[in-house]
């Protein structure tokens, strides 16, 4: 059996390697991400050497999934130790499959000041509030989404039934401005970079932003197994620090972050320069500290808007000595 998977693998062109006996002995973290707005990871990611404890205390095996929503599902199938979450993805995989997971630490999110998530007309258009939006399409990244959500629950503070007076269409946001602009649909959701170039461009206007909904309000954080947290504590804790570290060192020094965000984005520099880590850009806090109120608020929205079929309490979420800022 050892010669046919042997056999398997050089064939497909894998190469067995015997690790160092050292190895065996640093603990792995395995750990998903996605893009955008994780700026502290690819920092560790592309610049290993700048964190003396990686490699030494724990070493970190790195995934990338499309979102958060498959992150969780690999979680609870403990393919992964931690992952980026959003406050919906985590709720959803508590409720639905009973995930167990603690919030460590937070990565970027939306207050006055920054950008914030928005959705915009065609400068022209006759829509000047929410009441112009009957029978209107209207256009979201995914079904589900937090973004969604947050558009959902926008419509009907002004009075509209997503289900009746408008028609949502997935999008998705690379397209979403050129959509306005064609008028295949007559209201988009903007994040950032197409935010940026669509107001470069000067033809779309915003007519409301997330910031109505809730604000403060958390996009992602990072979140950990209870399980594998409880049984390896201090891998945890030197994931954490080093997070810290890698927030620190972006937020210090723009030229950095423009950098491996690049590397790892294959964005352009130029446009991510324009943007990345200024207030143009998502809100990002050095110490990482969850903003624990506001994760719960949003649970409380989305609970009470039928989104969510349990309430929940954050602090079956938390343990203190595993949460950002880790002394």
């Amino acid at each position: 059996m050892k010669k046919n998977v042997q056999a398997i693998l050089a064939a497909m062109g894998v190469m067995m390697v015997a690790a160092p006996t050292l190895a065996a002995d640093i603990p792995e973290l395995k750990v998903g991400w996605t893009i955008p707005a994780e700026e502290a990871k690819y920092l560790m990611m592309k610049r290993p050497e700048m964190f003396p404890d990686l490699g030494k205390k724990y070493t970190i095996k790195w995934t990338q999934f499309q979102g958060t929503s498959p992150m969780i599902q690999a979680m609870r199938a403990n393919v992964l130790n931690c992952s980026t979450m959003a406050p919906m993805s985590l709720a959803q995989g508590a409720i639905e499959s009973g995930l167990k997971a603690y919030i460590v630490a937070q990565h970027v999110y939306e207050k006055k000041g920054f950008f914030t998530v928005y959705w915009a007309v065609k400068k022209d258009s006759p829509i000047k509030s929410a009441a112009d939006l009957k029978g209107k399409v209207l256009g979201t990244n995914a079904y589900g989404s937090g973004v969604y959500f947050n558009l959902v629950l926008w419509l009907e503070k002004n009075g509209l039934d997503p289900k009746k007076d408008v028609k949502i269409v997935e999008t998705g946001f690379p397209p979403m401005a050129d959509a306005i602009r064609s008028g295949r649909i007559d209201l988009g959701t903007m994040v950032q970079p197409f935010a940026l170039l669509s107001q470069e461009k000067g033809d779309l206007r915003e007519l409301a932003s997330q910031a109505d909904v809730q604000t403060p309000q958390v996009q992602i954080f990072e979140g950990c197994s209870q399980e594998y947290t409880n049984a390896h504590p201090e891998v945890v804790q030197a994931y954490i620090k080093d997070l810290e570290r890698a927030m620190n060192m972006v937020q210090a020094d723009h030229s950095l972050a423009v950098a491996v965000t690049s590397e790892v984005t294959r964005a352009p520099a130029a446009l991510l320069s324009k943007y990345l880590m200024t207030d143009k850009d998502f809100a990002r806090d050095k110490d990482m500290k969850p903003n624990l109120d506001s994760i719960q608020k949003t649970w409380d929205l989305y609970y009470k808007a039928g989104f969510l079929s349990k309430a929940l309490n954050i602090k079956d979420f938390v343990r203190k000595d595993t949460i950002a800022p880790v002394k």
